[in-house]
């Protein structure tokens, strides 16, 4: 692919070569790469701004690295939910994020008129030299149609053209989907049997088409939200349960090879993904070797808000062994996409303090359970005195109590004077969003 890029003073390389003598004056050829990209941090839990200042609409999506540039494609949503388009970001470094394009669109195809298109993916076939974009399509007014959806692009950020949805093999439902290219073979993940199955397809040489249903491995496990990647020789699949726009218990399982053996399910994170859905998993290699990136979905539509309004939750996967991974909380997280690391950055805990009283806010009893009662008390130093401020996006934090990992809520959401307070599972609910105002 040919790309023309922007020179820049701390980027540029000047390539000499004679190209040609025909007027007895040496060609000069100029070539610019960006900049290698320096460490950046980002919080977790909000929402990303492209370099205009708008936010960034790439629900649901994943991600694609060509050249320099890791490219982000995902769901942009009109404000009834329905599909706007797929839009598509690039950065250097994972935190500055400049918008490309709408690459699909509502006039791309008269069935995308009115329409939802969820989950879309993309992959390079380097033997047709075209992009792949598999999604998951339906009607806009409900989830009867079930189908895949495929689409292609001579250029990554260019307009890709609609080549239609089905159902693989005219007959298997086709819900939530992830793609995987594994040597130049690729595959299709995508749920099932209305959620309770996950088939595995491979893809056709042109990558447009199914060629054949490599399995069925989980019969009746209702999981969707499927991320394949593969680390040393093992492949690992990560999935969430079923449970709507409401966050769940990540699971994942291991094979040899795409079409198994695949072992059973394995818990990952806590009971709730820390508040997402899995979305993809994306390998960042660099000058140290390779990390993995965990990208989720905290859906706005869990506090009854549009996808629009979703949020980000990034955050690295480790692995206590070759067939084990782990995914463990981090309020922000610092990327170098130069060495390929990925480093949680460990929560700050604060101690509120009344000014009348010199007392703190205090979880009664050091429960760990929903509803325990929030008072104040003397200072003793306990974990249930001791409390995380994270950002959510707009000047609010949530408090999350070290002892309990819950966070600061106001009772059923009341919005009246004497309201009590208490703990509760941390969401996106805003009742557990507080602001610091200077009066």
């Amino acid at each position: 692919m040919t790309r023309t890029r922007r020179l820049g003073s701390a980027g540029t390389v000047l390539a000499v070569a004679v190209a040609a003598v025909m007027t007895g004056a040496a060609v000069l050829a100029v070539v610019a790469t960006p900049a290698q990209a320096a460490p950046v941090t980002t919080p977790n839990g909000t929402q990303f701004t492209d370099t205009n200042g708008n936010p960034v609409h790439a629900h649901g999506g994943g991600m694609l690295k060509v050249g320099d540039y890791y490219y982000w494609f995902g769901e942009n949503r009109n404000p009834d939910n329905t599909f706007r388009a797929v839009s598509v970001y690039r950065s250097t470094d994972l935190r500055t994020w400049e918008f490309r394009n709408n690459v699909l669109t509502q006039s791309s195809a008269p069935e995308l008129q009115v329409a939802n298109i969820e989950r879309p993916k993309v992959i390079y076939n380097a033997s047709t030299g075209r992009y792949v974009m598999w999604m998951h399509k339906e009607n806009g007014s409900n989830y009867s149609e079930a189908r895949a959806a495929v689409a292609s692009s001579a250029t990554v950020d260019g307009a890709y053209t609609y080549h239609g949805s089905f159902r693989p093999f005219g007959q298997y439902m086709s819900r939530d989907i992830t793609l995987f290219n594994d040597n130049g073979t690729a595959y299709m993940i995508s749920a099932a049997d209305e959620n309770y199955d996950l088939h595995i397809y491979r893809l056709t040489p042109d990558y447009l088409n199914v060629a054949s249903l490599v399995g069925n491995f989980w019969d009746g496990a209702h999981r969707e939200a499927p991320a394949m990647f593969k680390r040393g020789g093992t492949y690992f699949l990560l999935t969430s349960g079923a449970t709507g726009w409401n966050p769940n218990q990540a699971r994942y399982a291991t094979a040899p090879s795409v079409s198994g053996p695949w072992t059973g399910w394995t818990d990952v994170g806590n009971s709730t993904t820390f508040n997402s859905q899995p979305a993809f998993v994306l390998p960042i290699q660099g000058s140290t070797g390779t990390s993995y990136l965990y990208l989720g979905d905290r859906w706005a539509g869990a506090w009854g808000g549009r996808v629009n309004d979703s949020q980000y939750v990034w955050l690295p996967i480790t692995f206590p062994s070759a067939t084990s991974m782990s995914l463990s909380w981090y309020p922000s997280i610092t990327i170098d996409t130069a060495a390929g690391t990925v480093t949680g950055n460990a929560p700050t805990y604060y101690r509120v303090t009344a000014r009348h009283s010199g007392r703190v806010m205090d979880v009664v009893s050091n429960s760990t359970a929903n509803n325990a009662e929030v008072k104040q008390y003397a200072w003793n130093g306990g974990g249930n005195q001791r409390w995380e401020f994270q950002e959510t996006g707009g000047g609010y934090v949530r408090l999350v109590n070290q002892n309990s990992g819950k966070c600061l809520d106001v009772v059923n959401a009341a919005t009246g004077d004497g309201a009590d307070i208490q703990q509760y599972t941390c969401g996106s609910g805003t009742n557990q969003q507080w602001s610091r105002t200077q009066v």
